[in-house]
Order: structure tokens, then sequence, then C-alpha cells
């Protein structure tokens, strides 16, 4: 089996490398490329890795390129991990939709745009190439935003899934508090990527004893505690909102927030130098506990789980994946991209029934997919009322005058990523 990574000189990768080492009886990888134009942050990423796989008595053989064309031919599975205008460009998005008033963040609002339209092109390129080197590969979009960039990829034609870490995170941690397996553990995970509830815990499968109810009330103010809003909110809910929620349940709160401490893209700045100076350690052989600051937490189990069951070799039967909603919200459009549980295997995924929707949730979840098909327009076409259009129908902007001001900075901002521009 081969597998590609392209975005393999992120300082995630050595995430996604443990994770392929540790589970290599449940995706036998024989040749592993890693892909990226940075020569010089490819090359510490790819002896970290090679130092990894053999610490673990992993056989695999690691392959480093630049050359997308190369690193591609043959591939079975090729996972995109990409951030174009990388950490200046996130930098940018979280800063100036702030001027307005505005959430400044790389996936959400007028900086969550900014960064669709840098992307799609790119990631659409990518697939084609993909395509012609192998086209029944299977894509894995890890790109943000996972939604629209997902959407993209489907509309064009591409075998793709899109994937987050948010549900398994939740997994992960509903397991810990109830002291079980987290393959136990199955959600009730709904909505879109990074507008996502959980509306049940279910111990065993999707017929399992509901026990969120139990959840939140023998542990809710830890709940509360890691999505970052407060518990009686969750309690009036009767859900966990993914912590992406608070962008929107508490939007004048966090705008405040951010406006008084450094930018995200900052920190992850300063914390990728550091990760890339312990990378060119040849003493180092195992993922840094540093690395888990930097986000990005099961990425490599979610990543092992979907390429193995795509690929016919094993996976978990059900998997929380951003595919289309193919009737599955019955109020969004069939190619509508959601985030729910699906079965998967070598056919891709197939999206499992969700109970209706609390109106409270649908018209928010509604209300986003119109801005993302208005996104995917104008990264698509371009433009400056494309792009217009998109700001005044995302929830978190809304008026005129704001997108008006946030059309004009985010093409002042991106303008070298823009063809049309």
């Amino acid at each position: 089996m081969k597998l590609t990574v392209v975005g393999g000189g992120s300082t995630y990768t050595p995430e996604l490398i443990d994770g392929f080492a540790r589970l290599r009886d449940t995706l036998p990888i024989e040749e592993l490329v890693l892909v990226d134009p940075a020569a010089d942050r490819l090359e510490l990423v790819g002896g970290l890795a090679r130092r990894i796989f053999a610490r673990q008595g992993h056989a695999g053989r690691i392959v480093t390129t630049s050359d997308l064309d190369a690193g591609v031919d043959g591939a079975d599975a090729v996972l995109l991990q990409l951030r174009v205008g990388g950490q200046a460009a996130r930098q940018q998005d979280e800063t100036w939709p702030l001027e307005c008033g505005c959430i400044g963040q790389e996936t959400t609002g007028a900086g969550g745009l900014a960064k669709a339209l840098r992307t799609v092109p790119v990631v659409l390129d990518i697939a084609e190439r993909v395509r012609r080197a192998n086209p029944r590969a299977w894509i894995v979009d890890f790109t943000n935003p996972v939604g629209i960039v997902t959407r993209a990829l489907l509309q064009a034609g591409h075998r793709a899934v899109g994937l987050c870490n948010v549900a398994i995170g939740f997994q992960r941690k509903f397991a810990g508090l109830l002291g079980v397996s987290p393959a136990d553990v199955h959600l009730g995970h709904v909505g879109l990527n990074h507008l996502t509830w959980e509306t049940d815990v279910r111990l065993g499968g999707p017929e399992g004893e509901n026990v969120l109810p139990k959840l939140l009330g023998e542990h809710g103010d830890a709940i509360a505690d890691d999505v970052r809003l407060p518990r009686p909110l969750l309690d009036r809910l009767g859900v966990v909102p993914s912590y992406y929620l608070r962008y929107f349940y508490a939007h004048d709160e966090v705008v405040r927030e951010l406006r008084t401490k450094p930018s995200r893209a900052a920190e992850v700045a300063a914390m990728e130098q550091e990760l890339l100076r312990m990378y060119g350690d040849p003493a180092l052989d195992e993922k840094p506990a540093l690395l888990a600051k930097r986000g990005g937490a099961y990425y490599s189990e979610a990543a092992v789980d979907l390429a193995a069951a795509l690929l016919g070799g094993g996976g978990s039967p059900y998997q929380v994946v951003n595919t289309l909603n193919r009737g599955t919200l019955p109020f969004l459009p069939d190619d509508a991209v959601i985030e729910v549980q699906a079965a998967v295997g070598p056919s891709g995924p197939a999206p499992l029934p969700v109970p209706g929707l609390d109106p409270l949730f649908s018209g928010l979840v509604a209300n986003v997919t119109a801005y993302e098909d208005l996104a995917l327009e104008a990264a698509l076409r371009g433009g400056r009322d494309r792009v217009f259009r998109a700001l005044l129908a995302h929830p978190l902007i809304g008026q005129y005058a704001y997108a008006e001001t946030l059309t004009d900075q985010l093409i002042a901002h991106n303008r070298e990523h823009l063809a049309w521009a």
C-alpha cells in the first residue's frame, strides 16, 4: 500500500507518523510519501519520521519529495493537510476582521472565507493530478475549511472524504469520563464541519444506551470547561456543542478576548519554530510532548481508521466524516456536505440516519450551508461581488456595511493568492 501526504512538511506530520507506526496492523503501509514544496522543513520532518518508524519497528519506506506528480504517482490514498499562505496568512485571517468587531478566526467568518478562497483552487489542482496518477485513489481532506474544500472536491467528481478531529476528541474525552474504551462510545454527532453538536452518546453502537444525560449530569462542569461555554447553557440545550459554537453563542465576548491577547497564529508560529528545532535533533525518535499543544489531537488515529476502511483493510465500522448529505438532513440540499456518523467502506461513506434536529440547531446549519454555497462559488469563480454576497450571508457578519469593509480587507490581504484580484 502506498499512501501520500501532501503538506508532509507540516509540524503536524509526526503526530500522523506516530499513528501510522503504532497502528500498522490496521493500515499496513509499505511506502509513505511526504510531499511539500518547503524542502528545508521536509528534510527535518522526514528525518524524524524515519526515526519514529525505526524506533517502533515499522518496515515501511518513507520518501520525501517536492515533486507532487511523483509523490502521488500510484498512491492508493492521498491525505491533504496544506496551508496556502502559511502562518503569515493565518495571522491576517485572525486580525483584520476584528477591526469591524467580527470574529478573527481561520475557519469561521471572514477569515474562514479568506482561507477557502486561497485553498480551493490549489486543492482542486492537486486533486486533478491525483486523478491522472490513479483514478481510483481516495483523497482524505484534513485541510480547512474542511466542509467547503470537501464539497469542492466532490462537486468536481473526486473520490474524496473530509476529516476533522473534533469528533474523535469528544469520543476520547467521554470515554475517559465514563471509564470505558473509546471504541465503546458512539457519538450522535451532527452538523457541518466546525458547526456540530453531540446530540446523544451511546454505549456499544448506534442502538446502545444513550448516556448523554448522565454525562451532563455528572460531568457537565468539565465538559463546559472544555467547550468554553457556561454549564447552564449546556443543561438548557441538552446537547454538547463543539467549541467552535462559542464563536456563535458568545461572539462579542470572544471578540473582546481576541482583541486583548496574541493571536493563535502567533502562538503557533513560535511553537512551530521550536518544534522544527527539535525535529532537527538526530537523537529524537518520538513525537515531542510540545506537539500536543500544536493542535490536531488524535488526528492520526482518525486518519488511520478512515484510510483503512476506505482501502478495505479494516477500520471502525462507523466513523464521523464530511460527506454528501444525500437526504440525511432533509432541510439541506442533497449535495451539501455534512459532518455525521457514517458507515465507511471501499465504496465510500454512507451517512447513518439522523433524528430530526431541533430548529435551534437546524436553522443555524441551514444558514451556514447557504453561506458555504456562496463561499464555494466565490472560490471557484472569483469576483468582488461574490465575496461580498458570501460575507453578507454569514450569520456572524450579516450587515452590509461590515460586508463591504470586510470584502475590501479580504481582497487587499489576499491579493497574491487570488488569480482574479
